[in-house]
């Protein structure tokens, strides 16, 4: 379609103000992240994790697919149409300059515009039910207010595919072909500099955000120098969590599955990833602004659980536990925090070297009266008893049932004399000096001790002791005992039957470690195994994650009564754990939720359950 000299200079008028308005926007925001920290612990290699991850998360896009499939599928139809578009609107473009790419006739050129617009249908349909969703159905994760931007862009889409579409109905050279082509250029210039002033930036960065996260789940970065106290001020804002900050979708499926925001906490992970953009869209990076102030909430900082559902859930490579951690840090390690419950138990973890400040003599005793061996370097495994084994009584129950069962299988064990808590609960509420003196007196003793293999009950002790304890030089073989238990399944005897058992995953063993079908190959031997609504991946926090089992009463309703109830209404008659920190919130709510409690176990005690003594 040959244009004008007129119609050519007012199409490059049109397109050179949107491409300038697009710019004026974009253009601070890679300044912003440009001029952020760097990530003292970021490195590129290896590159192929991060190839799978971007083919997986973006081309592919598994992750919003897979938790909301029919919305998924819609928006995973735009992001391909927008794709598929690309040529389309390159040669829209030169179009508009008088050059023909892609000119009708051509076989390869007919074949690819007819997929374009078996794409364009697709698109708009998939765009219409997404505006429906949004602005009638109005699920509440997206909050309270939805941008009107948002329905601007869904409108300017709608009129791309549908121009697009109607280019086959009209010939070019008449005047309503002529109309359509402007009304398509003119909704593409109106889009491209709506881009970068409204959540849809995620379309531009979040493809960045997803290849250039961090490896690994909820990995705390280390702190480098005397002066890197964490999250504090604008100053300490890294690369990553700027470009995060940015590519947020706002679609609040972090929000959904908040055990937090659910059960009437402060807390919502959205808005701490989006106040962290706001702050830096008023402040910069390099602002001597406090972070926790007029945009971020130090109380809901410190109401996460830690369970990671909602880095789990993230479409765009958002990884939220590092920032709210970092937030934890900055108001710990600069003494800005306060809290009566916090200090307590800070106090313990130093004086006593357990959360609960008992005496290390009350595990001697224990030791002692069930004559679990010392570890002195020739046995199988150091049977790591962590606080929970040590001191709790339900804990050191699952930790017997667990003897038991490594007598009957004829593995040797035993037991550290002297043990500290691996710093887990002081790790995350972002206290590192105590994290790195807890840890550095455990790795003294196990050099001490030449010890190899460890096996633990506590999920939180086998994370802490893989992944933080490699910041001090550790490098100990650490396995979960529901993974040792699945592989000595075959040799275990039958246990009594307890029917229905309803197994709950337990943060750190499913989302941290990816140990999903271990324990319940473990459980099934006591009787059918049921899941929960909520199960796997998707699992519902006890509450006792991030240290918040130590900091006292919680607002709004109990995380581990919200979970209790679900366990419950599954009608098994026992609830099998795997965790003891999961076991004693559940003990704990299961008095509250009902007067007729199902049975609760650990999976080491179903696994001992059928021993003779």
């Amino acid at each position: 379609m040959p244009l004008s000299w007129f119609e050519i200079v007012l199409f490059l008028v049109l397109m050179t103000s949107s491409a300038w308005m697009f710019w004026s926007r974009f253009g601070p925001v890679v300044r912003t992240i440009r001029a952020a920290k760097p990530d003292a612990d970021f490195v590129l290699d290896p590159i192929g994790p991060r190839v799978r991850a971007f083919v997986q998360e973006v081309l592919l896009q598994a992750v919003v697919i897979r938790e909301r499939p029919l919305p998924g599928i819609a928006h995973a139809f735009v992001f391909w149409g927008f794709c598929a578009f690309v040529l389309v609107t390159i040669a829209h473009c030169a179009q508009g300059v008088g050059l023909e790419l892609l000119p009708r006739g051509n076989v390869a050129v007919e074949t690819y515009r007819m997929l374009v617009a078996l794409f364009a249908v697709a698109v708009a349909v998939s765009i219409a039910g997404l505006f429906i969703r949004r602005f009638l159905v109005r699920p509440k994760w997206l909050g309270e207010k939805v941008s009107k931007e948002s329905g601007v862009i869904a409108l300017l889409i709608f009129v791309l595919m549908v121009t697009y579409l109607a280019s086959y109905a009209f010939d070019e050279a008449t005047m309503a072909g002529r109309l359509n082509w402007w009304a398509h250029t003119l909704a593409l210039a109106i889009f491209l500099p709506l881009i970068p002033h409204t959540k849809h930036l995620h379309l531009v960065l979040s493809p960045a955000a997803v290849f250039f996260k961090r490896d690994g789940f909820s990995k705390i970065p280390p702190l480098v120098g005397d002066e890197d106290f964490g999250l504090d001020t604008g100053k300490d804002v890294t690369r990553i969590v700027a470009l995060q900050a940015y590519s947020c979708v706002e679609c609040g499926r972090c929000t959904e599955h908040c055990p937090a925001h659910n059960t009437g906490k402060v807390l919502n992970p959205k808005e701490i990833v989006l106040g962290v953009r706001r702050y830096l869209s008023e402040f910069g990076t390099g602002a001597s602004e406090p972070l926790l102030s007029k945009h971020l909430s130090d109380e809901a900082a410190f109401q996460c659980t830690t369970c990671g559902a909602c880095e789990s859930q993230c479409p765009v490579g958002i990884q939220h536990l590092p920032i709210i951690i970092g937030l934890r840090r900055g108001a710990v390690n600069t003494g800005k925090w306060e809290d009566d419950h916090g200090t307590k138990l800070f106090l313990n973890l130093e004086r006593s070297g357990n959360p609960m400040g008992f005496s290390t003599a009350e595990r001697q005793k224990f030791i002692e009266k069930n004559e679990l061996p010392l570890y002195d370097g020739t046995q199988n495994y150091c049977l790591w008893l962590g606080c929970m084994g040590a001191y709790d009584p339900q804990g050191r129950e699952i930790i017997l049932a667990l003897a038991r069962v490594l007598r009957r299988l004829g593995v040797t064990f035993g037991v550290l004399r002297k043990e500290r808590c691996t710093g887990d609960s002081a790790r995350r509420l972002g206290n590192d000096l105590l994290f790195q003196q807890l840890a550095e007196v455990n790795l003294e003793q196990l050099r001490q001790s030449k010890v190899g293999r460890m096996l633990s009950i506590c999920p939180h002790c086998v994370r802490t002791i893989r992944e933080d304890w490699k910041e001090s030089g550790a490098s100990f073989e650490v396995e979960h005992h529901s993974v040792f238990l699945a592989r000595m399944a075959s040799r275990l005897p039958s246990a009594p039957a307890n029917g229905r058992i309803v197994f709950h995953d337990p943060c750190y063993l499913g989302r941290y470690q990816g140990v999903y079908d271990e324990p319940r190959l473990v459980t099934a031997r006591g009787g059918e195994v049921l899941d929960p609504p909520r199960a796997r991946s998707r699992s519902r926090c006890c509450g006792a994650g991030g240290g918040l089992a130590f900091l006292g009463e919680e607002k709004g309703k109990r995380v581990n009564v919200d979970r209790a109830e679900e366990l419950v209404a599954t009608g098994a008659q026992v609830i099998a754990a795997a965790c003891p920190f999961c076991h004693t919130m559940f003990r704990d709510a299961l008095a509250q939720v009902t007067q007729t409690p199902p049975k609760l176990l650990d999976i080491a005690q179903i696994a001992a359950a059928g021993i003779q003594e």
